[in-house]
């Protein structure tokens, strides 16, 4: 059965960062985050941008069955979009974004990610993650290096390995899964505010309650508040619903990044 996503998005700066350089989008047929990568100029108009140029790339192919073509075509050319910004101000060399999503595709959701932001799933009284970090720490973790129960506070924890940051070849690093969907998932996008702060299984514990996306979206960001996030905190949370459920959210959001007069409008 043709499926869709009832879906709510929060994003914060927190109270110590002067600004958002988060970004998050939801339209019926998809969710996600991006998180402007941290230490490098611009990193609210890489999120938002690649946001942006994404929700209208897929506004205009229409319909919500995403193939992995058509995902990996938009990212490109929101990829492209950023070399571009540079290109006309010489500012922002160095931008660079996180993106992760998923996108519904008949009895299916396919998963986009690069970056550290994650995605996990609830089904079934169980949560899992289903991304890997494409970072420092997760390799060193997979060498044997250290222990994964070090890895949230290793001092190099924030390095990512790849991201999207305008190259052309960024988008052959964008990794893009399948995973079967039934009515009842909930999905959970967020960026580093939330995982750095909140381990893993309060996160997987706090997406299983009670209450819809918007309760469980309150009940994450107060978590990560409450851990003294010393970052940008943004969650998306999608439940899977049966296309016509009148759960089903409408129309397209885009929030996080606050627009000056650097950044594009936002879709919608």
């Amino acid at each position: 059965m043709p499926l869709t996503l009832d879906t709510a998005l929060r994003s914060v700066a927190g109270e110590h960062r002067p600004h958002n350089e988060d970004s998050a989008g939801c339209a019926p047929g998809y969710a996600f985050v991006a998180d402007g990568v941290g230490g490098h100029a611009g990193g609210d108009v890489a999120s938002w941008t690649v946001a942006h140029r994404l929700m209208t790339a897929l506004a205009a192919a229409g319909g919500d069955g995403f193939t992995a073509e058509d995902l990996r075509a938009a990212v490109a050319t929101a990829n492209a979009d950023l070399a571009e910004r540079v290109r006309s101000d010489p500012s922002l060399e160095g931008m660079a974004t996180t993106f992760t999503g998923v996108f519904c595709a008949d009895e299916a959701v396919r998963v986009m990610h690069i970056g550290d932001s994650r995605a996990y799933l609830w089904r079934d009284g169980e949560g899992r993650r289903v991304t890997r970090d494409d970072s420092l720490v997760q390799l060193l973790v997979e060498a044997g290096v250290i222990d994964a129960s070090e890895a949230a506070h290793h001092p190099r924890r924030n390095v990512i390995l790849h991201c999207l940051a305008g190259d052309a070849e960024d988008a052959a690093h964008v990794t893009v899964l399948e995973v079967d969907a039934r009515p009842g998932d909930r999905w959970l996008m967020s960026t580093d505010g939330l995982t750095d702060y909140v381990p893993e299984e309060r996160v997987l514990a706090l997406l299983g309650t009670a209450g819809g996306p918007e309760v469980v979206a309150e009940a994450l960001v107060g978590e990560a508040l409450d851990a003294d996030a010393w970052d940008n905190v943004t969650v998306v949370v999608a439940d899977v619903v049966a296309a016509g459920d009148e759960r089903a959210a409408g129309s397209a959001r885009l929030a996080g990044a606050a627009a000056d007069d650097r950044l594009p409008a936002a879709a919608g």
